[in-house]
């Protein structure tokens, strides 16, 4: 399972400048260990890996995985 799991890569489209995209680290402690930042129309390929867990992305992005599209909401 593991191996399914770091092997997979999503895409992160930016629909707004200034994106942020943060790499959170695997372990006890969860911390923040990346940060990148994209304008609109930029797109970044990722990918979790034995270092890293989580990603938070902050502004309007959509994100396309191998389980479907996910789109900001509107409010």
């Amino acid at each position: 399972m593991q191996d399914a799991v770091l092997g997979d890569y999503f895409f992160i489209q930016a629909l707004e400048n200034g994106v942020q995209v943060i790499g959170l680290t695997r372990g006890s402690e969860t911390k923040f260990h990346h940060l990148e930042k994209l304008d609109k129309g930029e797109v970044m390929v990722v990918q979790f890996t034995d270092h890293t867990s989580a990603m938070k992305i902050r502004g309007k992005a959509v994100l396309y995985t191998k389980h479907g599209q996910i789109s900001p909401s509107e409010k």
